[in-house]
C-alpha cells in the first residue's frame, strides 16, 4: 500500500463491542493506526486487555499470545479486506490501559506481536 507522501500516519477510530478471544478475557479495539516504518507500511491494531496488567492482572504472555493471532485473522483480515488495504506489516498489541502510540508509560503492560499476511493468513513475524 502506498500512502501519499503527505500522510506518514493516520489514525482510524472504529467502535466495536467487546470482542471474544481465546483467552477468555475480555478485549476492545482502542484504534487503527497506519505509518511508515521505513520503506514499508505497517498497520497496527491496538486492543484494550486490562487483565494483562502486571500487579492486577490474571492472564500473563503465555495465556495471550493465542489471543494476538486471533485477533489478527478475525479483525485484521476483515478491516483490510473492508478497506482494500494491503501494508507490508499488521502489528497487534494489547495494552492494559490507553497509552498514546510513541509515548513511554512505564507503568503500562504491552504484548505485541507482528504479522504478514500472506495467501490471505496472518504469518508471525518473529523479531
Amino acid at each position: 500500500m502506498s500512502l501519499p507522501a503527505t500522510i506518514a500516519f493516520a489514525t482510524h477510530m472504529v467502535a466495536l463491542p467487546v470482542l471474544e478471544v481465546p483467552s477468555g478475557q475480555p478485549i476492545e479495539l482502542y484504534e487503527v493506526l497506519i505509518d511508515e516504518v521505513g520503506a514499508e507500511t505497517w498497520l497496527r491494531f491496538r486492543f484494550l486487555a486490562p487483565e494483562i496488567a502486571r500487579d492486577t492482572g490474571t492472564v500473563d504472555f503465555a495465556q495471550a499470545e493465542p489471543d494476538l493471532e486471533h485477533l489478527c485473522v478475525q479483525v485484521a483480515l476483515p478491516y483490510l479486506a473492508e478497506f482494500n488495504l494491503s501494508p507490508e506489516i499488521v502489528a497487534v498489541t494489547l495494552l492494559d490501559r490507553p497509552v498514546e502510540f510513541g509515548v513511554t508509560n512505564p507503568d503500562a503492560t504491552q504484548f505485541i506481536d507482528l504479522f504478514r499476511v500472506t495467501s490471505g493468513a496472518c504469518v508471525w513475524e518473529g523479531f
